[in-house]
């Protein structure tokens, strides 16, 4: 089960002299049908906020996708990707075109050739994403020039999302992201990447606002979160999927920094909404019901 809302726009000619143009908006949450193969004929960022699943290039490679992550997909350019099909993944994603992509493009700002790029935060991005849903209502006169403008804010504000990068060039968020539940000291994770503890507190607390030990943790509990709202799983088990041996050190800890012990907190999510789906961003309109649909972009 998952649910989906999405709007497309056909801009006109006068409105492509703008640079950019939107071409949709969509908002889709939980275990997503599979995307692709295809290929388009125009861009889409796919911001990924939570979750994780894989993307597959037109080189063949399968790279993981870990939240919080940025899905470039370029004219032209075949791509084939998918949410994790037990827990999914929270995803938002902008449609657009215009000539002034390819000045973006030089500037760095669109990256054809890194079609993964793990963010430091989605909730800026989602920020500029919800804005062109809500500008997307049923009338609006503005709506061409509202999305447009928009977009140009979109892309700067993806560019200083990006996560930094480990002293091989790999993103240090996305590698702490990929190993937050496996049992390693904070030292022992910055001798992987080549880094002293130092250099990756400097890294860490630079793009992700935080200490590596408090980074690490908050992977550790959302993947909790994802497992307690989405899962059977008892809290034991649940305990040792994010790397914690002792289910009452778990619980201790998750009560402490949630607010609520794991089993109400998987109690809450069940008299909620699935999957603890953000409320924060624009819904459809009560004459447009939620559509099932086989993929974004």
């Amino acid at each position: 089960m998952y649910e989906t809302w999405m709007r497309f726009f056909t801009p006109s000619p006068v409105h492509h002299r703008l640079g950019l143009v939107c071409l949709g908006v969509g908002l889709q949450h939980g275990p997503l049908p599979t995307v692709g193969p295809r290929t388009l004929d125009h861009h889409v960022a796919v911001v990924v906020a939570a979750g994780s699943g894989w993307f597959l290039g037109p080189d063949g490679h399968r790279a993981p996708v870990t939240a919080p992550a940025l899905l470039w997909l370029t004219p032209g350019v075949p791509h084939h990707y998918s949410a994790d099909p037990d827990t999914g993944w929270d995803e938002s994603f902008v449609d657009f075109c215009g000539p002034a992509t390819a000045t973006y493009t030089e500037l760095g700002y669109i990256e054809p050739d890194r079609p993964v790029v793990p963010l430091a935060d989605a909730a800026p991005a989602r920020a500029v994403i919800g804005r062109i849903a809500r500008a997307a209502r049923p009338g609006n006169p503005l709506l061409e020039v509202e999305t447009a403008a928009a977009v140009h804010e979109l892309l700067v504000t993806l560019r200083h999302a990006r996560a930094d990068t480990t002293a091989d060039g790999a993103p240090v968020l996305a590698a702490l992201a990929r190993d937050a539940c496996t049992p390693l000291t904070v030292a022992e994770h910055a001798a992987r990447h080549g880094m002293s503890t130092a250099e990756l507190r400097t890294a860490v607390q630079r793009t992700a606002g935080r200490s590596p030990k408090d980074y690490l943790l908050t992977i550790r509990l959302g993947r909790a979160k994802e497992l307690l709202a989405g899962t059977e799983l008892s809290v034991s088990a649940v305990a040792r999927r994010v790397g914690y041996d002792d289910p009452a050190y778990f619980s201790r800890l998750f009560t402490r920094r949630v607010g609520t012990a794991p089993v109400r907190f998987r109690a809450q999510q069940r008299v909620t909404l699935p999957g603890g789906w953000n409320t924060a961003v624009p819904v459809p309109d009560p004459e447009h019901k939620p559509a099932v649909s086989p993929g974004s972009g």
